[in-house]
């Protein structure tokens, strides 16, 4: 085992952190200077690094969470930070608020200091390594449809159960947490019978894509109308389309069902321990949200489903009654009783954790999916009917359009290539400097704009082109059809970009000449679970 003395004294700000670990631990030197980026190195290269670091100051908090995490998930790596504790909460109007994210691939969870504005514990747990007895290795069951993906809803309520009792081993203070939000991955719904048991096993998730035939037959029933109530066209990841399904093959198991919950205010529910409401900004999400009303449309849903209405959740609305945490949840050392803000979805919780929920700056998330993200002031929908509404948990609205081939994509392409990341990253960008080709991977069927699984698309000889100018293209063809499928929200001055691939040299430059914008990297680990302590951290006034 190698090990690493890191001294952090001197420190006090993202800059200088930076520095310091550049001069001190052998990082490639196409190393991205972001936090997000450095996880990636100790997961990649860190399984027999011992790192010690030393006189770790405020500037280091992140650092702490994106290290715990990494150890968490890479064998060999041990990460040590001399002396450190977890700060508790200042007294008056400070308190600690947890926040927590349910994504498709795990759960994390953030504890956050409202006074000082920063993360002081975290914890999380991988579906695919933590919790195997659900065979979801990648966070949905494995089916021989490649459009069908869906998850056993349980998983969702161990990796809560877990990450919760991690962050207490671990020693967080959270007798000290004074309200929880969180976030949950858009689109999942979650179907109950009346005894509280799932009338359905498995719960389809935002990357289903099974139902055409049903958005077929809402676009042929409602046409713009649809877009132009619910703030989307029939999408086949969306609740309208996913019930419609599911009552008319499985009638008996819908006659069962007696709530459709998303995995947003499902999650509020185990949390409250009584049946929690939807959230707009999550609700938004499910075709069946009248946007102009804030209220089920109740002609959508009658037609999706015989008896929907009844079985939806109702609208979260602003002076509501606080929802209280429920007794269970003691054994975890939270105070039962305290406030629970309702859960909202992963993109409106990230855009608040970026710092990005008043208009003016959007953000592209890299991951997964490639998301783009901003707040709209009014309501409006995209004429094209790619881009969504959805609803701002900060007031207003927000724009969102997905890209299902995101960093998988550029990985498979990555890896058909043959080259190092440093490669991928920045060198074949000085290599294919001012090629024009653009190339698009559809391994997966996209959703931005509708593609079927062909494979590699591109506008020249593929296999003729050099290894720097094909993944030049990929990136090119990625980058304009994102720009051409967000133009209806307007033109921005900055684009925050976060995401694991934020690193990338070469896609940031290829953000900023195609969007004619300054592109800044966002440091924000863990950002939907810090959007949802932040939303939580409301609750706290006056307390």
């Amino acid at each position: 085992m190698q090990e690493f003395i890191v001294d952090l004294a001197g420190v006090h700000d993202a800059e200088a952190l930076h520095d310091a670990l550049a001069a001190q631990l052998p990082l490639p030197e196409h190393y991205g200077r972001n936090l997000d980026a450095f996880y990636d190195v100790l997961t990649e290269f860190g399984c027999d690094w011992r790192i010690v670091f030393r006189n770790a100051g405020p500037a280091a908090d992140g650092l702490r969470d994106v290290c715990r995490d990494a150890a968490e998930g890479t064998e060999g790596l041990e990460v040590v930070f001399e002396g450190a504790r977890v700060k508790p909460a200042k007294m008056g109007h400070a308190a600690l608020t947890l926040g927590i994210d349910s994504s498709t691939q795990g759960t994390k969870a953030v504890v956050y200091d409202t006074g000082e504005g920063r993360v002081v514990a975290s914890a999380a747990v991988n579906y695919g390594k933590d919790l195997t007895e659900f065979g979801s290795p990648d966070g949905f069951l494995p089916n021989a449809d490649p459009l069908v993906r869906r998850a056993n809803p349980a998983m969702w309520v161990k990796g809560l159960e877990l990450v919760l009792a991690r962050l207490r081993d671990a020693g967080a203070p959270m007798g000290e947490i004074a309200a929880v939000g969180g976030d949950a991955q858009q689109h999942a719904t979650v179907y109950l019978a009346a005894d509280g048991s799932f009338s359905r096993a498995e719960s389809p998730i935002w990357m289903d894509s099974s139902t055409g035939a049903e958005v077929a037959a809402l676009d042929a029933r409602f046409g713009e109308a649809l877009r132009a109530r619910t703030g989307s066209p029939a999408i086949e990841r969306f609740a309208a389309a996913q019930v419609m399904k599911f009552a008319k093959e499985e009638p008996e198991a819908w006659t069962r069902t007696t709530r459709v919950h998303l995995l947003s205010s499902y999650l509020t529910s185990v949390l409250t321990g009584a049946d929690a409401p939807i959230e707009t900004g999550d609700g938004a999400g499910m075709n069946l949200l009248n946007l102009q009303t804030l209220a089920w449309d109740e002609d959508i849903c009658e037609f999706a489903a015989s008896g929907l209405l009844e079985k939806l959740p109702r609208i979260h609305k602003p002076g509501d009654a606080p929802l209280r945490l429920a007794e269970r949840f003691a054994e975890y050392g939270l105070k039962p009783g305290i406030p629970v803000a309702p859960f909202t979805g992963d993109n409106p919780a990230s855009l608040v954790g970026c710092g990005a929920a008043e208009p003016g700056c959007a953000v592209i998330s890299l991951g997964t999916s490639d998301t783009f993200f901003a707040a709209m002031p009014n309501f409006r929908t995209d004429p094209d009917g790619c881009g969504h509404v959805f609803g701002n948990p900060s007031g207003g609205f927000m724009s969102l359009a997905c890209f299902k081939n995101g960093s998988l994509a550029r990985e498979k392409v990555r890896t058909m290539v043959g080259c190092d990341y440093r490669f991928f990253d920045e060198t074949a960008f000085e290599l294919a400097a001012g090629f024009q080709g653009r190339a698009f991977p559809y391994f997966e069927e996209e959703i931005t704009p509708k593609h079927e699984a062909t494979g590699i698309e591109a506008d020249f000889r593929w296999d003729a082109a050099s290894d720097a100018e094909k993944v030049v293209a990929i990136v090119r063809g990625q980058v304009l059809n994102m720009f051409e499928r967000t133009r209806w929200i307007g033109s921005f001055d900055t684009i925050c970009v976060t995401g694991g691939a934020s690193r990338s040299k070469g896609i940031r430059g290829t953000i900023a000449a195609v969007f004619g914008a300054k592109v800044e990297t966002l440091d924000v680990p863990d950002s939907a679970a810090l959007g949802g302590a932040i939303l939580a951290s409301r609750l706290t006034v006056g307390t």
